[in-house]
């Protein structure tokens, strides 16, 4: 691979021209795409496998004309201090704005409270439902705006109004990844002491994104894909398109130091740091594309277009940055060193890593027990973890979508809220209207039941939908239990009258979602971390070492999800991160983050351990090749450690809980194993096991392929023809120390 690897990038070097262009090209292709498709989403939430997707598959297909699907709006009015809303002033304001409401084009609906008796019992509280004819990315913005400003109407009339419901679902708002690619440029600055230099990193990896989020944003109509998968493709995109391309400049720059030119230069980095590259990014796509396992479309979706955005983050690192090298000339270099020449940067100082491996050599024991004891006492909050998605419960106080959800539950109770549906398949009954009639008392008889709405059957009477309103609120216990009451009642009323009964709505669809995600979460991570294993036992030829590289990972993702339940959960510096308001963590984010912290964790681990490896085939002691990779790699892996952090970290900000949530688990998952796993606990346990750690049975030797990563195989084919210092094709002697 180092071979075929190292000709890439000197072709790429030669014919930069018609690299650049081809990218160039394919991003204009890609944004013509995006600008021309529709910019309709599919945020449905379809659990394959659950009773509560076979309810609503059952009630799509028993009442035609079900719009569930489309848009939906809850106006909450709550008259003022010591009055009600059937005073004639206040009733007449609530029903000016409903009618308001109906005269909007996309508008299917409006019943205001008084029609649709939903007032609570001191008429204080009542609420207005509105359908509509499209789904909530359909919607226009003059819809949205004619909705608030009826609402508005209602306050200036003394009224407090708000408004619930996915009529206010929008695309996640954007920007806030700009605060972490401003920080990646000022890290790249530093490392580099050059700004062409930094400024590649942070191109090729925009580039990427822009392809890659680009072709999201053209197929998201053809695949069905959500809102918020082109927001992690961005997410994921441009930490390891700004990491990636970061290892080959730098490798660049270290073949320069040793007196390359700059054709061969770009040949020997791609051969040596790109098949890391390759490796690296192998790890992530598997870790990414083996979320289909859970067989939850939205999140397989997810998964897949964030490692297409991944692929395309290698290719432009193998492709297109060494034809950008050679663009750059001499700019690539640190400015002393263009006007002092190649002695400005020599000496034999040890630098930072090189000072930091010996430490931990020093003290291997001490080391490994402070960073297991830590990540372990970090980790202790993961025990408390309880799952859920977040509703209008868990948004800003100063939403009106959280106004409306507090007046609801002031109003009609907390189980409001999160009101159950019950399908009835009334179809092997005998006498349906009494087989209704009677699972309504069951259900009305259970714990935590605050009512029950009367059946309402379909035309052909061979379906009816019941509504169970819990006494608590949605996310707690409680409702939890009334859920697997309701569904123990089954067997009981299918033998009495023939009925099935299947729960579904929102908070019964949560419930089946945490439960299929724990039951995958065991069988994903066995798949992703075998496939992996196997990947790094080809990179390394070593047993050991990626076992190492797995159990550090398992405790750096504990130790995550710790610090995302102490901060989510717990409310823990909620503040800090802008958290208002604590809860479950979103069901999705345990096997999310062993997906996503997984593969990016392999990229500092092949990083890293490629170095000591190819120091130790080198004929380097072990002890000797560890501080070699500190001495090569640290202030690389370092710097790409705090740009994914800052990227990820940058996502804090937005508005989508899901997003912040994301965003803060895989920056402290990221964190905690660059910095105390890969920097701390690998030299440690490597240096407790000498040479041990490279070993390797004979007869699996001999099974696995040499993929060459350390470029060894390379070398040899090289150092005939490739002498150091020769000229470059622009006629440039170019020995360079760096």
């Amino acid at each position: 691979m180092a071979t075929f690897l190292y000709r890439l990038g000197r072709l790429s070097f030669r014919r930069r021209w018609y690299f650049a262009l081809i990218w160039v090209l394919l991003l204009v292709l890609a944004g013509a795409g995006a600008a021309t498709a529709s910019k309709s989403t599919n945020n449905d939430f379809s659990i394959p496998g659950t009773e509560a997707q076979q309810a609503f598959d059952l009630l799509e297909k028993r009442f035609p004309g079900n719009t569930e699907q489309n848009a939906s709006a809850r106006v909450v009015f709550k008259a003022p201090a010591g009055q009600k809303l059937t005073d004639p002033k206040n009733k007449a304001a609530v029903e000016k704005v409903v009618a308001e409401i109906k005269r909007g084009p996309q508008v299917a609906m409006a019943v205001d409270p008084f029609q649709g008796k939903a007032v609570n019992k001191d008429e204080a509280i009542g609420y207005a439902s509105a359908a509509y004819k499209v789904k909530s990315t359909d919607l226009t913005e003059d819809t949205r705006t004619e909705l608030k400003d009826a609402a508005q109407h209602g306050r200036d009339a003394g009224l407090t109004v708000e408004v619930g419901g996915s009529v206010l679902q929008q695309m996640p708002e954007g920007g806030s990844e700009i605060i972490g690619i401003a920080v990646s440029a000022v890290v790249l600055v530093i490392t580099f002491g050059s700004l062409v230099a930094a400024g590649l990193p942070l191109l090729t990896a925009i580039i990427g994104v822009g392809i890659g989020v680009s072709s999201i944003a053209a197929l998201a109509p053809v695949l069905d894909l959500s809102a918020n998968t082109s927001t992690l493709a961005m997410m994921i995109g441009l930490a390891v398109g700004i990491d990636y391309a970061l290892f080959i400049v730098s490798r660049y720059r270290a073949e320069l130091a040793e007196g390359r030119e700059r054709e061969e230069a770009a040949g020997r980095a791609v051969g040596t740091a790109g098949s890391a590259v390759v490796f690296a990014g192998l790890t992530v796509v598997i870790a990414l594309a083996g979320l289909m396992v859970v067989n939850i479309p939205m999140l397989t979706k997810m998964g897949m277009a964030a490692a297409g955005t991944v692929t395309i983050a290698v290719l432009i690192a193998l492709s297109l940055i060494p034809a950008l090298l050679g663009f750059a000339g001499k700019q690539v270099l640190p400015r002393k060193i263009r006007k002092k020449g190649p002695d400005a940067a020599a000496g034999d100082k040890p630098n930072m890593g090189t000072r930091w491996a010996r430490v931990v050599l020093r003290r291997p024991l001490l080391v490994l027990a402070a960073g297991v004891i830590g990540l372990g006492a970090i980790a202790v909050p993961a025990a408390s973890l309880e799952l859920g998605l977040p509703d209008d419960g868990a948004a800003s106080k100063n939403t009106t979508q959280r106004k409306a959800y507090d007046l609801l539950s002031e109003g009609f109770g907390p189980g409001f809220n999160g009101p159950l549906l019950n399908v009835v398949d009334l179809k092997d009954a005998k006498d349906p209207k009494a087989a209704a009639q009677k699972t309504h008392d069951t259900l009305a008889k259970l714990d935590d039941v605050a009512m029950v709405t009367p059946a309402q059957f379909n035309k052909a009477g061979d379906t009816a939908t019941l509504l169970v309103i819990p006494k608590s609120k949605p996310t707690s216990k409680q409702t939890e239990d009334l859920v697997h009451a309701i569904r123990g009642e089954r067997g009981a009323l299918a033998s009495d009258t023939g009925a099935k009964v299947l729960v579904t709505g929102g908070t019964a669809m949560n419930i089946d979602v945490s439960q299929k995600l724990n039951d995958a979460l065991l069988p994903y991570l066995g798949l992703v971390v075998g496939l992996a294993f196997l990947l790094l036992m080809v990179v390394f030829r070593s047993v050991l070492v990626p076992l190492k590289a797995a159990l550090g990972f398992l405790l750096s993702v504990v130790a995550a999800l710790g610090a995302v339940v102490a901060v989510f959960q717990w409310g823990w510096l909620g503040s800090l991160f802008g958290v208002e308001e604590t809860g479950p963590i979103m069901s999705m984010m345990p096997i999310f983050m062993v997906g996503v912290v997984f593969g990016l964790a392999m990229d500092y681990e092949v990083f890293l351990v490629t170095r000591m490896r190819e120091a130790f085939v080198h004929g380097e002691r072990p002890g000797e090749a560890i501080v070699t990779g500190f001495r090569h790699g640290a202030r690389v892996v370092t710097a790409a450690a705090i740009i994914m952090i800052s990227v990820f970290a940058g996502f804090i900000g937005s508005s989508e809980q899901m997003i912040k949530m994301i965003g803060f688990g895989l920056a402290i998952a990221v964190f905690f194993d660059a910095f105390v796993v890969r920097m701390a606990i690998v030299p440690a346990v490597l240096a407790l096991l000498g040479k041990t750690a490279w070993w390797l049975p004979g007869w699996l030797a001999k099974v696995l392929p040499n993929v060459d990563v350390e470029g060894e195989a390379l070398q040899k084919t090289l150092a005939p023809s490739a002498d150091a210092g020769s000229p470059d094709p622009d006629g440039e002697r170019e020995p360079v120390r760096v």
